[in-house]
């Protein structure tokens, strides 16, 4: 049978932390949560390796070291919402729930959604929701956010995700231009986003956020 702690404790202390992911929450969350019951049965010995792990298709489970490097970016306090774009099997959702007060997590694979769902439960995790919708869309209803997160690319935010976002909230994902991407840290200023580059990482661009091409005539 394998360690899985252990297997945890490796991957924080060769992977997390030489990335100068120095945040004790986000360590401690690292340590504590079980990577390897969020991703399929068949990928459970991949669980800790330090790499992206295929979801379905096109979506992934994004390398632990980038996850930590957005989680300590984002400066999460224990009483925050959050809104997380694209939970894929609840890893990240069961992350954000450690560390906040609540996470609503919107995904719009009903496969995916329905097992993240029975994941977080199975662990006891009861301060999180996962929504079945598209990904554009949100949660207005159970908004507004101190924070929305996508660990995954991006190519653009839409004004419909902005619009759920508090005064002064913060909004975090991997901006891809071809195959090269930052991730990027947003703040609501006056109504407006105001963006600054974290780091380097690449990701693939989530369903429905795609640039949409401008008409040439």
């Amino acid at each position: 049978m394998a360690d899985y702690a252990e297997r945890r404790r490796t991957m924080v202390d060769t992977q997390v932390r030489p990335s100068d992911v120095t945040s004790f929450p986000v360590l401690d969350a690292m340590l504590t949560i079980p990577r390897e019951a969020f991703v399929p049965d068949a990928m459970r010995d991949l669980a800790y390796a330090g790499a992206p792990i295929t979801l379905t298709g096109s979506r992934q489970l994004m390398e632990a070291r980038n996850i930590a490097k957005i989680l300590q970016a984002l400066d999460l306090q224990p009483g925050e919402l959050v809104l997380e774009i694209a939970p894929g099997l609840g890893y990240t959702t069961a992350l954000l729930a450690s560390l906040v007060d609540a996470v609503v997590a919107v995904e719009e694979d009903a496969s995916l959604a329905a097992d993240a769902e029975a994941a977080l439960s199975a662990q006891e995790i009861d301060n999180a929701a996962v929504l079945h919708a598209p990904l554009t869309a949100g949660s207005a209803k159970n908004g507004p956010y101190d924070v929305i997160v996508a660990f995954g690319g991006v190519q653009e935010v839409p004004q419909s995700l902005i619009d759920q976002i508090k005064e002064g909230g913060r909004i975090m994902a991997v901006f891809m231009q071809g195959a090269l991407g930052e991730a990027r840290l947003g703040r609501k200023i006056d109504g407006a986003m105001s963006w600054r580059v974290e780091f380097n990482a690449t990701a693939p661009v989530l369903p429905g956020f795609a640039r949409v091409p401008g008409f040439v005539f």
